[in-house]
């Protein structure tokens, strides 16, 4: 993928369409039980992490310029993964509400499987669709995050994430020493809200009130509600509790990926509630191979904030002078989260670092720690 030449072959696409492997590992989960329910999380937490030993790293660059035209064998996984997961998720609802082949923590664990792959896979490619302009993508991307229940992360993802990223008004960017269970519940609590009052304000701008028509919302709950009532319909309360699980899983997925991205780095405060803008030292990158294949790019995440709305296979890697980069892989990085005193162990040290490279200047970081700025001597 080193030009614009190379994107134009279906080919060179095909290994972004790593995903399709989940495939079968759900009907042997499903249809099996028993080992057959590690598949799934073990194609993400451990072969992906292996393939990435193997493969090693891609430092190269594609060709920018490259038209929306030459790039359709990429895009066409991410187009057609709204109804593969429908039908994923849809038909193992049918599946343990109608048979009894699994038992009932069998069940449980076949939701978490499909939920690691509704978070991994269809939440990551909610937020490449969600970027775009094009409105068949947008709601692509909606009906993925529906299927999760988490749609107001759009509006949290594109009004606020990336506009305070890095600061304290950002919810998903995790703070130096912050563990990530303390985080997730964080996230939870006050994500919603977050999006709500970005919309409102929004409206307000236009002169709307916030439960004008316009108001997203409207259809991130009408989504929503048609996702749990067809669940229902294919089988009954049990359906919607083990499409419930799943979601939660999947959202669970989705913020250990957030965690990792900005975990510890903070835009410098310029006083009077500014911060410089974003650059990309500001967030992890990783540029193993096979998790960006399967992550469509989403470890080049510097250049995305660059660029929010450059297509993935686009995207461009940094060295190290520029960017700071994770010893492994987001899929390994985020096992690695689950355990705090690991995860500080290993990262606390890098962040200190980054600290020392890009803000020789700041000496005194507690005031970013806790929020109470305006910045320490030297910061302004």
């Amino acid at each position: 993928m080193n030009g614009g030449r190379g994107l134009t072959h279906p080919f060179s696409a095909l290994p972004f369409w790593l995903c399709l492997g989940l495939l079968p590992c759900v009907w042997l989960a499903a249809v099996l039980g028993g080992w057959a329910l590690l598949l799934l999380p073990l194609y993400g937490w451990v072969l992906l992490p292996l393939l990435d030993i193997a493969l090693g790293l891609n430092r190269e660059n594609p060709d920018t310029n490259t038209p929306d035209r030459d790039l359709f064998w990429y895009r066409l996984i991410t187009l057609a993964w709204a109804p593969i997961q429908a039908v994923v998720l849809y038909s193992a609802l049918w599946w343990v509400t109608h048979s009894e082949v699994l038992a009932i923590w069998e069940r449980l664990c076949l939701f978490f499987g499909i939920g690691i792959m509704s978070g991994a896979v269809g939440i990551v490619y909610a937020h490449e669709l969600m970027h775009q302009k094009n409105r068949l993508e947008r709601w692509l991307g909606d009906l993925l995050l529906a299927m999760v229940l988490y749609s107001h992360y759009r509006t949290e993802h594109l009004l606020v994430h990336h506009r305070y990223v890095c600061t304290p008004r950002d919810v998903v960017s995790a703070r130096y020493n912050q563990g990530f269970h303390g985080f997730f519940l964080r996230v939870l609590a006050e994500g919603p809200g977050s999006a709500w009052r970005a919309e409102r304000q929004l409206l307000a701008r236009a002169g709307r009130g916030p439960f004008h028509r316009t108001n997203p919302f409207w259809r991130y709950g009408a989504l929503m509600t048609l996702a749990l009532i067809l669940a229902y319909l294919v089988g009954g309360w049990a359906a919607i509790g083990y499409f419930t699980f799943q979601a939660l899983i999947a959202i669970w997925q989705l913020e250990l990926v957030d965690y990792i991205e900005h975990y510890g780095l903070t835009r410098k405060h310029l006083g009077e509630g500014k911060y410089e803008h974003i650059k990309p030292h500001h967030s992890w990158n990783a540029a193993h191979k096979a998790t960006n294949w399967f992550l469509i790019n989403l470890q080049r995440h510097s250049d995305h904030h660059y660029k929010p709305d450059r297509r993935f296979p686009l995207l461009q890697t940094y060295d190290a002078d520029k960017a700071p980069q994770l010893p492994l892989g987001y899929p390994a990085m985020t096992a690695l989260a689950l355990i705090p005193p690991l995860w500080f162990r290993v990262m606390n040290p890098r962040v200190r670092a980054w600290r020392r490279q890009f803000y020789p200047e700041i000496t005194d970081w507690a005031p970013y720690k806790t929020g109470a700025l305006p910045p320490p001597k030297g910061a302004s």
